[in-house]
């Protein structure tokens, strides 16, 4: 694939303003996961309180998921995405202004955390399933590719960013940044104009809506084989990395080092999204699960050797890992899915690599207080691969090969 060809999806005006919208977000969001985290550490010197605020925004995210697909596969999704910018907006805006006046309470950033949560749960399905309306199929590895060019540029910058303003100016102003960011994305959208779609031959029905989407979900099954091994690596990813990793590094090598730390993860990200311009990626699947494998040994390292040189080099190579998985994901799901069921498929996905997450972040605080980090964090390290060989075990997953590269002309075609 030739330069040209990787950046030719910028030539499209829909995908252009997409593309800065998701830019303008993506910078506030970078900053505002770390942001939040050190925040609820100041009010409360506890991981467990920690899990709480995540687990209240990723609850209701999950509970309205299925119907984020409906809407999404229903409306047009950039006015779904719309909605859920300026929503977000208004939420994360609360949270900044509790935490730059001193005001804040956990259970402040756990209500909010709710509200952000519902309305993600309905802007996410929207989100991942858009892309196939703005590009032709034989572009969408470099659309998919630029637009995690952007996220993971901005993961590189953003968390190093965030922290800097964690420990000059505090978390508030990071939050504040994210809060506008939303707005902006939301206004960015405006002169998308997608696809007409094909009138539907029945009346709008929620129920059978989702039992069609489930239907073809169960019928799948290296969709549902992958989503139900994400469940399991996406608790204990969000429990021993993102729940207990702030907490370690709060007593071991510092904030500003974890926000090095991410930013590693993050230029791993980047440094293969730009390889991933220019090299197709065939059996998507087996290599993504082979590269989301590479989660496992930051952490370890985390649990038995906390240093800076080793977790930067671990989540490099960890998150080099899991741009391949990503890429490999959506190209798996937006080629082999219809546009009609993509918004439904994917809020099947998200729920089912989704809903365990909460445990996860609810239980590794109790059980680091209860058997210590480093046993919960070396069990959790060894038990991330075997999910990942049991997920390798199906051959539809191995064997998924890239659907053939044919033009879908129905982009041309636009609606107010």
């Amino acid at each position: 694939m030739t330069w040209t060809a990787a950046l030719a999806p910028l030539r499209n005006r829909n995908f252009a303003w997409y593309f800065a919208s998701r830019f303008v977000n993506t910078l506030g969001n970078m900053m505002a996961s770390i942001a939040l985290a050190f925040a609820v550490l100041d009010i409360t010197d506890s991981p467990t309180a920690l899990g709480q605020v995540l687990a209240a925004h990723t609850i209701p995210m999950i509970a309205l998921l299925l119907y984020g697909g409906v809407i999404a596969d229903r409306f047009p999704r950039t006015l779904v995405l719309q909605f859920s910018n300026l929503a977000s907006a208004v939420s994360q805006g609360a949270i900044a202004a509790l935490v730059l006046t001193g005001r804040a309470e956990v259970w402040m950033l756990v209500v909010l955390s709710v509200v952000h949560g519902v309305v993600s749960g309905v802007g996410f399905p929207a989100m991942a399933s858009v892309l196939p309306q703005l590009v032709e199929r034989s572009e969408l590895q470099p659309a998919n590719a630029l637009v995690s060019l952007t996220r993971n540029g901005m993961m590189v910058l953003g968390p190093t960013v965030g922290a800097l303003l964690v420990v000059t100016v505090g978390s508030g102003w990071a939050l504040a940044v994210d809060a506008a960011t939303w707005l902006v994305a939301a206004l960015l959208l405006v002169p998308v104009r997608l696809p007409a779609r094909q009138p539907r031959g029945e009346a709008p029905d929620t129920l059978r809506e989702l039992r069609e989407g489930w239907s073809f979900f169960w019928a799948t099954p290296w969709l549902w084989i992958v989503v139900v091994g994400f469940g399991v690596l996406n608790a204990i990813h969000t429990g021993a990395w993102s729940t207990l990793g702030p907490a370690v590094a709060d007593d071991t090598i510092g904030r500003q080092a974890w926000g090095y730390v991410l930013s590693a993860e993050a230029a791993g990200l980047l440094l293969t999204t730009v390889v991933l311009l220019r090299v197709r990626l065939e059996r998507p699947l087996l290599l993504g699960m082979l590269g989301v494998a590479m989660m496992a040994p930051p952490m370890l390292l985390l649990g038995v050797s906390p240093t800076l040189v080793g977790l930067v080099t671990a989540a490099f190579l960890a998150g080099a890992g899991v741009e391949v998985f990503g890429m490999g994901w959506n190209l798996a799901m937006q080629e082999n899915i219809e546009d009609g069921m993509l918004s439904r498929a994917y809020s099947y996905d998200a729920l089912g690599s989704f809903v365990a997450m909460p445990v996860g972040q609810l239980a590794y605080g109790p059980l680091a207080v209860a058997f210590g980090f480093q046993p919960v964090l070396v069990v959790s390290a060894i038990a991330y691969v075997a999910v990942v060989a049991l997920v390798l075990c199906s051959r539809s997953v191995r064997d998924l090969p890239r659907a053939p590269a044919t033009p879908a002309s129905a982009v041309t075609t636009t609606t107010p």
